[in-house]
This record gives C-alpha cells, sequence and structure tokens, in this order.
C-alpha cells in the first residue's frame, strides 16, 4: 500500500530552512496533490521564532486553510511563553508527546526539520 502521508517534525528556529523547506515542500505537496495528507508537527525553537515573524504566521495560516495539518507542541508553547502567538495561526495546540510518539510507534517516516 502507498504512503501518501507526509509527517514533518519542525523544530528548527531557521527562518530559511522554515521558509525554503518546511513551508514551500509542505503547501506544496498539498496544493499540487504529491500527498494527500500533510501534518507538521511544531515544536521547540520553532515556536519562538513563527511567535515573532508575521510572515511566517501568516504562512502557517495560508496553509491551514489550504488543508496542511498544522499541529503545536502545548506544553512547548507554555514553556516560552508563546501560546497567544500560536493560538493567532489558526492551529491545533495541545499536549503532543503521545502524537508523536503514535508516529514512531506506527512505524510512520517523519521528516525531522
Amino acid at each position: 500500500m502507498e504512503n501518501n502521508t507526509a509527517k514533518i517534525l519542525w523544530t528548527s528556529d531557521n527562518k530559511e530552512t522554515a521558509m525554503n523547506m518546511i513551508c514551500l515542500y509542505a503547501h506544496n505537496a498539498k496544493l499540487l496533490g504529491w500527498m494527500e495528507n500533510v501534518t507538521i508537527l511544531i515544536w521547540g525553537a520553532s515556536q519562538k521564532l513563527i511567535s515573532e515573524d508575521e510572515e511566517l504566521q501568516e504562512k502557517i495560516r495560508q496553509m491551514v486553510k489550504d488543508g496542511v495539518e498544522v499541529i503545536a507542541c502545548k506544553k512547548c508553547a507554555q514553556n516560552l511563553d508563546v501560546v497567544d502567538a500560536m493560538e493567532s495561526c489558526d492551529l491545533q495546540l495541545y499536549f503532543t508527546g503521545e502524537l508523536l510518539s503514535s508516529w514512531v510507534k506506527e512505524g510512520n517516516s517523519i521528516i525531522s526539520v
């Protein structure tokens, strides 16, 4: 059976990587039909970057609108004091340790950046 799902774990605080790999690939994979399901899981330093960058916030809102599933770790957001910024991006915000663990247990391919 063909896997038609891209799972991306985004932890980097590098904007160039965010714009030119994570957002570019995830958005195009969904829009152009390369992958049926695209999920981005935002953890750690990437949340701080997003909280300080309006261009990235808008890009995330657009990806969500276009069907990319975007999830952020609530514990990371609390630790970094960026809960409001994460919520403003229209993404899903919840405790995600169990989600990531399930990806690993299921043997999913995970793109980690």
